[in-house]
């Protein structure tokens, strides 16, 4: 005769391992399968920037069940890493342009310095450290500006729009500027500067800007908008166009790369891998919101993630020459800077 097991026996909660990483594979792996539909809704459009978290944890989990011996849920989960890493090996591939012998390529950088929690001496320690010719500033409010003056002294040109809201921006050069101007880009009402420069190497133009971040319907329809009506303005150019700013959004994700694709310019990250800009204080979310874009005319030789300025994001700094002839990509080089 059998034994009654007592009904406290259905009860019980039963912990496995298996069980656990199946449930975590599982949502980590519609996330990354939801982000391709980012352009359904901007929900669905968060989920499209973690490829690499994605890829790591989907990665992790697919080995974890091999050893548990779930093979065909090990399986799913590898083939969904896979997915992942097919989607940022583009950024694993570029040309490299040749800089020849005494040429000097134009240094730019970019800094979100944060309003509110950037320290101004970091960021001036950065810019003397790194000497760059041209420099991008965002978030800078009046103050902000006023503490960095003394580091901003070579700067001779600049177009500055200080603003208390995150979204000051200012762009400085060694070089003088044929035209600039402060530009309101799609309907945020948030400024951008566009100027045209002329360096050593030949005449570019610089367009700077800063959309606003997808935090709910409205921003993400407004960063959407400021990124469709970019290529607009790269048409404007009468130089090829650096582009550079914090545009709030990765290389996966759909807008971006509309804009890539309709403005003509290519992703100088191409070549270089992920290079992760934002947050500073969470390192296994960081993800690469800090860019430049540049006309197939501009060779990129040389790209790095600056050092921590106090900000909740890392400088980009990109060393370029202008007068590149592949067509294809940006690509990499020696850096020929001294």
């Amino acid at each position: 005769m059998k034994s009654v097991r007592p009904a406290s026996y259905f009860f019980r909660l039963r912990f496995r391992w298996w069980g656990f990483l199946m449930a975590m594979g599982t949502l980590t792996g519609a996330a990354s399968l939801l982000g391709f539909l980012g352009a359904l809704h901007w929900l669905l459009d968060l989920c499209s920037h973690f490829r690499v978290q994605y890829f790591l944890g989907l990665g992790v989990t697919a080995l974890l069940l091999l050893m548990l011996r779930q093979r065909r849920a090990a399986a799913v989960c590898g083939a969904l890493a896979l997915v992942n890493l097919g989607v940022m090996l583009p950024l694993y591939f570029g040309t490299t342009p040749t800089l020849a012998a005494g040429v000097v390529p134009v240094r730019a950088m970019l800094i979100n310095v944060n309003t509110r929690l950037g320290k101004p001496t970091e960021v001036a320690a950065a810019l003397r450290r790194f000497n760059p010719d041209l420099v991008v500033l965002e978030e800078v409010s009046a103050r902000w500006l006023s503490d960095l003056e003394p580091a901003l002294t070579a700067y001779r040109y600049s177009e500055r729009e200080p603003r208390e809201d995150n979204f000051g921006i200012a762009l400085y050069s060694k070089f003088p500027f044929t035209q600039s101007r402060l530009a309101y880009i799609g309907d945020a009402e948030v400024p951008s500067v566009m100027a045209e420069i002329e360096t050593p190497r030949g005449r570019c133009t610089v367009l700077a800007t800063h959309p606003l971040p997808p935090a709910g319907r409205e921003y993400s329809r407004l960063r959407n908008a400021q990124l469709a009506a970019l290529p607009r303005w790269v048409r404007r150019a009468t130089s090829p166009v650096l582009l550079l700013g914090d545009l709030n959004t990765t290389p996966w994700n759909h807008y971006f790369k509309r804009l890539v694709a309709e403005s003509g310019l290519k992703d100088s990250s191409r070549g270089r891998g992920v290079q992760a800009t934002w947050p500073t204080f969470i390192p296994l979310l960081r993800i690469p919101i800090d860019h430049c874009l540049c006309a197939p005319e501009i060779g990129i030789v040389n790209r790095q993630v600056g050092p921590h300025v106090g900000s909740d994001h890392y400088p980009l700094i990109v060393d370029f020459i202008i007068g590149f002839r592949d067509k294809k990509n940006c690509g990499e080089a020696e850096d020929g800077r001294k």
